[in-house]
């Protein structure tokens, strides 16, 4: 089975660069504190990267 990540979107991203607001739009989010499962993928985890000071990630 392949690992998956529980993402949640803790922090606003009010003040951050636009290349940022778009990163989290693409991850799939809509509202601040929504929760979002996602496979574990070179990919993702690049995104994460980019706005991990807005996110918190957990595995499961």
């Amino acid at each position: 089975m392949a690992k998956q990540l529980k993402l949640t979107w803790t922090k606003s991203f009010i003040g951050c660069p636009e290349t940022q607001r778009a990163t989290i739009k693409s991850l799939g989010f809509k509202k601040l504190q929504q929760s979002l499962i996602k496979e574990d993928c070179p990919q993702i985890r690049g995104q994460i990267s980019k706005v991990q000071h807005l996110l918190m990630v957990e595995e499961l």
